[in-house]
């Protein structure tokens, strides 16, 4: 099985608001992105979104320029029902974030938003294609925000390995041309009552 194949899967068995990673309420990332104060005509885009409920929030702020991206077409599919009229206000992108074709043709980011997406990302093959569209992608100025399991938290997610991180690992990835503005832990309580511990990472580029 192919990851996009054990993605649809996830996404056909299961509701949305039953999926373990399942956020009702975006707190975390929406306090970090209405504390950039970025312009409603930003360039934002949301990596491994699935069905994130962000994205209504985001919409509702006012934000123009949103594209959101997942491997999975099944569960874009579902962000869009459940976005009704508003998906035409999206651009969509399916494609794999550590062999990006149609993610080579955004325009330059203003934001970088990655809730669970990069610990997914084990062998550094994929993790240094990941790393390398973001730089090619945010603009000088630009914003990252990037939300992985913590240390000492789950090894496994969805039925498949993460790697858990902490800030200093993300910024090392990140490198020097990044500068972190701000850093938090936050347990995310999942729908099945289980606790997972995240951590959250805002980055500006020089």
């Amino acid at each position: 099985m192919t990851l996009k194949d054990h993605w649809n899967a996830a996404y056909r068995k299961t509701t949305p608001v039953q999926l373990g990673w399942h956020e009702p309420n975006p707190d975390p990332s929406m306090k970090l992105i209405r504390s950039l104060n970025l312009s409603r005509y930003a360039e934002i885009i949301d990596v491994g979104a699935g069905v994130s409920t962000l994205i209504d929030l985001l919409l509702e702020d006012g934000f123009q320029n949103i594209t959101v991206n997942d491997i999975s077409p099944v569960a874009l599919d579902l962000l869009r029902e459940s976005l009704g009229k508003e998906e035409c206000n999206v651009e969509w992108m399916v494609d794999d974030l550590t062999a990006p074709t149609i993610l080579k043709q955004l325009p330059l980011l203003d934001l970088w938003h990655d809730r669970a997406v990069l610990h997914f990302f084990t062998s550094d093959k994929d993790q240094l294609a990941y790393f390398n569209l973001l730089k090619q992608k945010v603009k000088s100025k630009g914003y990252v925000i990037i939300a992985a399991f913590s240390k000492g938290g789950a090894d496994h997610c969805a039925g498949l390995p993460i790697l858990q991180y902490d800030t200093t690992m993300i910024s090392q990835r990140l490198g020097s041309d990044f500068i972190l503005k701000e850093s938090f832990e936050h347990t995310f309580i999942n729908p099945n009552g289980d606790e997972r511990p995240y951590i959250y990472t805002l980055f500006q580029r020089k």
